[in-house]
């Protein structure tokens, strides 16, 4: 035997990785499973941690946004659709059940559940957006969509727009005459001027409607339900677009999100068709996993940020 081919086999004896009883999911700059495992599972908190700083910082503009102008989003989020918001939160909460009780699957080597398992989630994940697809598309026609071409967009509602603005909240909102037994809503300086209006501190913070001291809840309630375009000031009138295009962001990227979990669960699913996981390798199935439950949980605070606003 010369003395290269006796250093290479010295070589592959000291190797850890080297024989045949190496596990071929283990990557070679690791020493065992159990440490390429925790590896992959802090890179995948780390990720999720500057996922969760990107969504902080929507979250902090939807903050300043509407609490200089809680009488604005009080108006405008009466044109999403509460329902259909609902069922989409119902979908993905039931979504991050099969997604866990997947990674158990795969965990205890049960790969007909674990396939239809994540089968479901996907199916869940479809539905996700099907609906959001309708709202997007109701939005679309009802010209309240992000763009140029938005109803509140700069000044046009108090002018070429007042009567579109006026037949959508008959047919989106509903909105009716409050009855005669309620107290009608007080305004307070409706057409007040901003003294910062043009500078970056425009948003002024004042309470464009109140209800009379003593009113039962209810009362109040309604006052609030029948909050239309005309009770805002002038100057809060074009700002209804500021909610639409919070709300398109915000949902907008969340959904890109779906879409990327959707397709690193179809990933795992044709994985999983072929048997690579079991108890001895399901690293993917679980931080995917993750992935996932990240994605589930903004979304269970957009719902009520969004569409429960009052």
């Amino acid at each position: 035997m010369s003395s290269v081919e006796s250093n290479t086999a010295v070589a592959e004896a000291q190797d850890s990785h080297a024989g045949h009883n190496h596990d071929p999911h283990l990557a070679h700059h690791f020493e065992t499973p159990e440490q390429q495992y925790q590896s992959g599972k802090l890179a995948m908190w780390v990720f999720l941690g500057t996922e969760v700083l990107m969504f902080g910082g929507l979250f902090c503009a939807y903050s300043v946004y509407r609490h200089n102008h809680p009488e604005v989003f009080d108006y405008a989020h009466k044109y999403l659709n509460r329902i259909l918001g609902a069922i989409n939160t119902l979908v993905l909460i039931t979504s991050s059940l099969t997604m866990a009780w997947g990674v158990r699957a795969a965990q205890r080597g049960k790969r007909g559940q674990l396939v239809v398992l994540l089968a479901l989630t996907v199916i869940g994940g479809a539905i996700f957006m099907g609906i959001k697809s309708i709202e997007y598309s109701t939005k679309w026609k009802e010209s309240v969509f992000v763009g140029t071409n938005n109803l509140f967009r700069g000044g046009a509602g108090d002018t070429t727009n007042k009567e579109a603005v006026q037949h959508l909240e008959e047919e989106a909102l509903h909105i009716e005459e409050p009855p005669k037994t309620i107290t009608p809503v007080t305004k307070v300086e409706p057409d007040v001027i901003d003294p910062n209006a043009g500078t970056p501190d425009e948003a002024r913070i004042k309470a464009p409607n109140i209800t009379p001291a003593g009113l039962a809840p209810q009362v109040a309630q309604s006052n609030h339900e029948q909050l239309s375009y005309e009770d805002l000031g002038k100057h809060d009138r074009p700002r209804v677009y500021t909610f639409f295009a919070i709300y398109f962001c915000m949902t907008g990227l969340h959904a890109i999100h779906v879409l990327v979990g959707m397709a690193l669960i179809t990933w795992i699913l044709i994985r999983a068709l072929k048997n690579e996981f079991g108890p001895t390798y399901f690293t993917p199935v679980d931080l995917v996993g993750l992935y996932w439950h990240l994605v589930d949980i903004i979304w269970i605070f957009l719902f009520p940020l969004l569409y429960l606003i009052h």
